[in-house]
């Protein structure tokens, strides 16, 4: 029977150098992921709600859709190909115009935009189907009224599109929260990898438990360490809920 060892996988996680790191890169990751993600994926949706050639809406959302099924591993053989040092599409545009070939992998002030324009180009067709069936849901009794009393279209979206589809942003919003201390695993090992140049702004929670039980064997602080995660997405949504119950009632979870 194994010993009870009590705290001791948590304390060796937040006395360990990478506690502090990965915490940091998860919450700044993901709250950019969701931040800006979110005002893409809504403003995208406003948009298209005003397009009226249904041909082109359906090849709009085929478009928008098609990068959120590739697999991670593919889009970061695509990013090496357009970042890669030696053959790298815009290393060669550099090189053209009389540059220096950068070493992108290498530099890591680069990739939280490099990370946060992938995430908007994969997840953002998705999350915008979803925002543009809530904003198709809507009544165009309402939109007609507005129009016979002389609203621009711009005043109908911001007075009626954007009001009634806050409840639908609020509860997109309290399920990513709910997910906010957990790493984005497939494209962050896939696209990083064991690069130690970037893990200092790319190692997050999920990456870093992988890593530790692969060099340790040992599952018992990946479980530590995954609870801790649990714990504290629990409360933030708890605290999220309340918040939004207090701004937005229509628009919280419980």
């Amino acid at each position: 029977m194994s010993p009870f060892v009590g705290l001791k996988n948590f304390e060796y996680f937040f006395k360990s150098s990478w506690a502090w790191t990965v915490t940091r890169n998860t919450l700044v990751i993901n709250i950019l992921f969701l931040l800006v993600g979110t005002v893409c994926a809504v403003l995208l949706a406003i948009v298209l709600n005003e397009v009226k050639a249904k041909k082109f809406l359906k090849a709009s959302q085929s478009m928008m859709l098609f990068p959120y099924f590739i697999s991670w591993v593919i889009v970061s053989y695509m990013l090496q190909g357009i970042l890669g040092t030696d053959t790298g599409l815009i290393n060669n545009m550099i090189v053209a115009g009389g540059g220096s070939r950068i070493n992108f992998y290498s530099t890591p002030s680069y990739w939280y935009p490099i990370l946060l324009l992938l995430n908007i180009w994969k997840n953002t067709g998705y999350n915008t189907i979803v925002y543009l069936a809530a904003i198709t849901g809507i009544d165009e009794g309402l939109y007609e009224a507005a129009y016979i009393d002389g609203a621009t279209r711009f005043k109908r979206i911001i007075y009626i599109t954007i009001p009634l589809l806050t409840p639908t942003i609020c509860i997109m919003t309290l399920m990513s929260v709910g997910r906010i201390f957990y790493g984005d695993f497939g494209m962050l090992y896939a696209i990083i990898r064991d690069n130690s140049s970037l893990m200092p702004i790319a190692e997050v929670i999920d990456t870093y438990v992988y890593r530790t039980f692969k060099n340790t064997g040992d599952p018992s602080l990946s479980m530590a360490i995954g609870l801790y995660q649990s714990i504290v997405g629990f409360i933030l949504v708890f605290m999220a809920n309340w918040i939004v119950r207090k701004k937005f009632p229509e628009g919280a979870l419980f």
